[in-house]
Parts: C-alpha cells; structure tokens; sequence
C-alpha cells in the first residue's frame, strides 16, 4: 500500500471514530489535494466539507466530500484532528438542516459554534469572519488517542505551497457569481461579501463559484482549522 493510501485510511480511521461519537456526522470521500492554490501567499486551505459531491453508483443520495489540504498535514495529528472535527460540524449541520455559515461559507455564525462545541472543540473569534478559530483540548484529544496514534505514523509527507513571488502577478479579475437559473456575472468578493444579491428571473441569490473556504490558516503551523 503506498503511503497516501495509508494517510487517506488513517484520516477515515479519524474520521469513522468522530462518527462512533457522533452519529449524526456523515459518511464522506476523502480526498487530498493542493491547500493552497488559488489562494493568497500564506493562506492554506486546511480542510472543506462539501455536501452531495459523491455518487455511488446508481444510488440517488449524494456523497458529501472530506477535502483536507495537504500542506496542513505537516502541523502534526492533533492539529489534524481539529481540521477534521472542524469539517465534521459542518457536516452535521448538513444532516440536521442547519444554516451555520454565510457569504459563501465563510462566515461561521452562532450555531456553527454550538456544533463545534458539541464536538468538544474550544472555539473562539466572533470576528469579521465569525467562530472559525477552533482547537481541540487535551480532554477531547484523549478520546481519539487510538486513531491519533496510527496517524501520527502515517503522517510521512505533506504538501509543499505553490511557488509565489514578485514573478506572479495578481489577478484583478474578481470572481464570477452565478444563480441557480445560470445566470452570472464577474464581481470582487469585497463586494459580493457586502450582502445577498438576488436574480429578478429566479428569485435564487448569486454565489461565488470558487468560494475562497472559510477554514483556513496561515502558511506557519497555525492551529485554526
């Protein structure tokens, strides 16, 4: 088994045991991939839930997708684990129908926080971009001691940022902001993050098709999953 099959099954292993305590967490695809492309110098996608991204055969229930960044990996399993009970609130509140986040998922209101909590993480912020600063303290580390042991073993790699520098120029392009009748246009998110924009042919408001994810931290071990 190669080393990233090993890393994925140790990241479900994580995962699975968050489920055995939490019942109302999801089944999800792991996936691996670049945390920081597209991003802005020192920024890391650490992790993102998607809903319904996954099909499984001819089945009409959708998959949610587990996307966690590579680059994270690199700030060891504990730091890992707040990524991964981070997304599972998240997830959550997929199942129970709840609203927990804004402007494109990245502002983490009141009840996101209560998920967390119920999670066992220390939240914290309440900030321009709500409760997303979330850490795993040492009570709610000893129940995942097993899966955080295996991997703690298995974390042999992790991702290297895309190269930036005074080469590289900035886009000043903005993003496109699209309905659900498929309506778009291009705008900067500053003023897509100003409030809702709805479209007078399907009443649907407008949103970011490439949503920077609200669960980052900076490019130097933060902990803020």
């Amino acid at each position: 088994m190669s080393f990233t099959a090993e890393l994925v099954a140790a990241l479900e292993g994580v995962w699975a045991a968050i489920q055995a305590l939490h019942p109302d967490v999801p089944d999800v695809v792991v996936m691996l991939g670049s945390g920081t492309l597209g991003l802005r110098p020192g920024q890391v996608r650490l992790g993102q839930f998607e809903a319904g991204r996954w099909q499984r055969g001819e089945a009409t229930d959708r998959v949610p997708e587990l996307f966690i960044g590579g680059e994270g990996l690199r700030r060891g399993p504990g730091e890992v684990l707040a990524t991964l009970l981070h997304e599972a609130a998240h997830g959550i509140a997929h199942v129970r129908g709840i609203k927990d986040t804004s402007r494109q998922g990245r502002y983490h209101n009141a009840r996101y926080k209560a998920l967390a909590v119920e999670l066992g993480l220390v939240v914290a912020g309440g900030g321009s971009l709500g409760w997303t600063d979330t850490r795993v303290p040492p009570s709610t580390a000893q129940l995942y001691a097993r899966p955080l042991a295996v991997l703690e073993t298995t974390l042999v790699a992790f991702r290297h940022p895309e190269a930036s520098g005074p080469g590289k120029k900035k886009s000043n392009n903005g993003t496109v902001a699209r309905c659900s009748c498929s309506r778009q246009f291009r705008i900067t998110r500053a003023v897509l993050d100003l409030g809702p924009i709805s479209c007078g042919a399907c009443g649907s408001q407008f949103e970011d098709t490439n949503p920077a994810t609200p669960d980052l931290g900076a490019d130097n071990g933060s902990d803020h999953a």
